[in-house]
């Protein structure tokens, strides 16, 4: 069982109520913010912006929680959450208007300053179609009266939301519609419903025009912007993704003779003694590395907490970068908290413009022996190699406690991931 403070005060407040056996009769239970801060501050013990960061009594029992006013939520085996989609898609180079000086496209910290960025380099009017653009609504406000059905795992339920708080990232309205904004700086696999669907509630109900749910992701110097819809407005999970695009701010060309060059240039080392990668996304790396090099120390709870990452995936990642130079371990003398921060290395790759750092990304990678053979084979062939190429290559690559199978089998995802992700930056 986890020992976290949220898992034990929950664990006391579903014994405490009974909340398992009243949801299996009545298929909901009711809790207010009162009772939740006997033992914990409700804020801290209901915000759950990902699957990955539900309590293990919630996990275990498939179980979700909605808040339903300003102190109250209702727990059930509810779907709460919506998988992003994992599809490739070309990058859009836009221009960052040189003129200004007050923000920093190269260092965004916050999903405010990516909204910002989004909107000045008229990101936001290119993918929403409207030429004219203006900030109206955003922070913390009521949801108004409302009710929706939800899936459960006992069946269609229905809810009342009566001035709940909602909060709303930005707004932006245009002509002929209402874009409705919820941003964040890192990568994640899914994301809360909610966090859509009770704004559109709330400006649905109060103006004529659109209401446009849009999900923006900021990493790597990547603004991925995803529009959902509610085909029926009363039905929390009749969400669908209906438009996706994907911008960078173009800085130089990066093509097929730049992978070649580095190829050619970059030395091989010795395999290093820790766990070879089982972290099949080189996205979640680089965010990770993003999120040390603005708070330069992340505790390995406060990873698994905060960032869609469970303590396994959290540890996978954590090694991934010490595996590649990127990331140390380190003890926070102030709380004796053990975690990561990056190494001098990585400080100084985030330091250089967007290009230059995926060029010293691929440097890393392909300065293992593994990785090299396996790009070169994937230039030679023109395509991805066939997993069982990859693990031949392997089996003849010295692999630090790599020695089974299935092992193989496993980690050799890991390498097709990242090489996907480096063909991937070829520009078309």
């Amino acid at each position: 069982m986890s020992n976290s403070k949220n898992d034990l005060a929950w664990v006391k407040l579903f014994d405490k109520y009974k909340i398992i056996e009243r949801v299996l009769v009545d298929g909901q239970f009711e809790i207010s913010s009162t009772d939740i801060n006997v033992y914990r501050e409700a804020r801290l013990m209901t915000k759950f912006d990902h699957r990955s960061q539900l309590p293990e009594i919630f996990a275990k029992n498939k179980l979700s929680i909605l808040p339903t006013s300003r102190g109250g939520y209702k727990i059930g085996t509810f779907e709460t959450f919506c998988n992003f989609n994992k599809d490739e898609i070309r990058i859009s180079p836009i221009e960052f208007p040189s003129f200004l000086e007050s923000i920093d496209y190269k260092n965004i910290t916050s999903e405010a300053t990516a909204i910002n960025c989004s909107f000045v380099s008229r990101i936001l009017h290119d993918f929403t179609e409207e030429e004219s653009l203006f900030p109206t609504v955003s922070g913390r406000m009521g949801s108004s009266t409302f009710g929706f059905n939800i899936n459960s795992l006992q069946g269609v339920q229905s809810l009342k939301i009566e001035n709940s708080q909602v909060e709303i990232d930005g707004g932006y309205e245009g002509e002929t519609s209402l874009n409705l904004i919820e941003a964040k700086n890192y990568i994640s696999d899914d994301f809360l419903i909610r966090q859509l669907y009770y704004p559109f509630r709330l400006w649905n109900e109060k103006i004529q025009k659109k209401v446009r749910p849009i999900f923006l992701t900021y990493s790597n110097g990547i603004f991925h912007l995803r529009e959902y819809e509610f085909s029926d407005l009363n039905n929390y999970n009749s969400i669908s993704l209906i438009k996706h695009k994907k911008y960078v701010v173009q800085e130089g060309s990066f093509n097929l003779e730049v992978i070649a060059e580095i190829l050619d240039t970059t030395n091989v080392i010795a395999e290093p003694h820790v766990p070879f990668p089982q972290a099949d996304s080189f996205e979640r790396i680089i965010n990770l590395c993003e999120l040390l090099f603005h708070k330069d120390f992340l505790s390995k709870e406060e990873i698994t907490s905060n960032y869609d990452f469970d303590s396994r995936q959290t540890d996978y990642y954590f090694n991934a970068g010490k595996y590649l130079g990127l990331i140390e371990n380190y003890r926070d003398p102030k709380n004796h908290h053990i975690g990561c921060t990056l190494s001098k290395r990585g400080k100084q790759i985030f330091t250089v413009n967007l290009i230059d750092r995926q060029k010293e990304f691929i440097k890393l990678i392909v300065s293992h022996s593994v990785f090299k053979k396996s790009l070169k084979l994937h230039l030679d062939l023109g395509e991805m190699p066939p997993k069982e190429s990859i693990i031949e290559i392997m089996k003849h690559s010295n692999l630090y406690n790599v020695g089974s199978e299935s092992t193989y089998f496993r980690r050799a995802s890991t390498i097709l991931g990242w090489i996907n992700w480096i063909i991937n930056q070829i520009e078309e």
